[in-house]
């Protein structure tokens, strides 16, 4: 046996360190084994290599194991419009199952580690485990919340509320994975940055800089240290976040 494959045999659903934000949240043992044995697990995806293209048929969900990746669609002529980033325990192809064919594509943005499940064996199990099918609706729902907050932010915001925002959601995103809410990696450029919020590379750039000189942020290359997190929520209008009183 492989050492490639010697090493996909530990991984499973049951010792997944984010399975909690992902399909096996709230599954028993029993069909926790159920799941993984739909599960498909393969070579590392690098970054620019893609899940799937617009237009093809739907055959597989995809759920981000490590890594980190971009959803876009093409607009008439072609230019790219960045629609979603995902991280480790996202769900990806849901906006496909109406059309049953992919909507848009999407793509790692950096060495990632995905489990692809596949659809006609999802929907089948889902209907034997009432607990899965909840689970995939909360998903839905979820990524459908996502999609009304994106749309909000860039037709109702600012510039520097915008950005403001887009570090806030990364912060509360890493803090739900374990990880620091306030230190982190971006693995996106500011070009892509700046495609998802509808602004330009430079305003990005330009919003950072300031935000580092006014010593909200600091920056150092793709790692962002958000300093004064009250302040980046007024920028982004939200209510400040109240301090915690320290126990006598």
């Amino acid at each position: 046996m492989s050492t490639e494959n010697r090493s996909a045999n530990y991984i499973n659903c049951q010792n997944c360190g984010i399975n909690q934000l992902c399909l096996p949240y709230t599954l028993d043992d029993s069909s926790l084994t159920k799941l993984d044995s739909i599960i498909e697990r393969k070579r590392p995806y690098q970054r620019g290599d893609t899940l799937f293209r617009a237009g093809e048929p739907l055959t597989s969900l995809y759920a981000v194991r490590s890594g980190s990746l971009k959803s876009y669609i093409l607009n008439d002529n072609g230019e790219m419009q960045i629609t979603a980033f995902h991280l480790p325990g996202d769900l990806i192809g849901f906006s496909s199952i109406s059309d049953q064919r992919y909507q848009g594509f999407s793509e790692a943005l950096e060495t990632s580690m995905i489990c692809e499940i596949p659809y006609d064996n999802l929907e089948l199990l889902s209907g034997q485990v009432p607990t899965l099918r909840r689970q995939i609706m909360r998903l839905m729902s979820d990524e459908i919340n996502a999609d009304k907050r994106m749309l909000g932010l860039v037709t109702s915001r600012n510039a520097e509320a915008r950005v403001a925002t887009f570090l806030l959601e990364l912060s509360s995103r890493f803090q739900k994975r374990g990880l620091s809410s306030s230190e982190y990696r971006l693995s996106m450029t500011r070009a892509e940055i700046g495609n998802y919020l509808g602004l330009t590379v430079e305003t990005v750039s330009r919003l950072l800089g300031k935000f580092q000189r006014e010593h909200i942020i600091k920056v150092s290359g793709r790692l962002v240290k958000l300093c004064d997190i009250n302040r980046i929520g007024e920028i982004a209008g939200l209510s400040p976040i109240p301090c915690q009183k320290k126990q006598a």
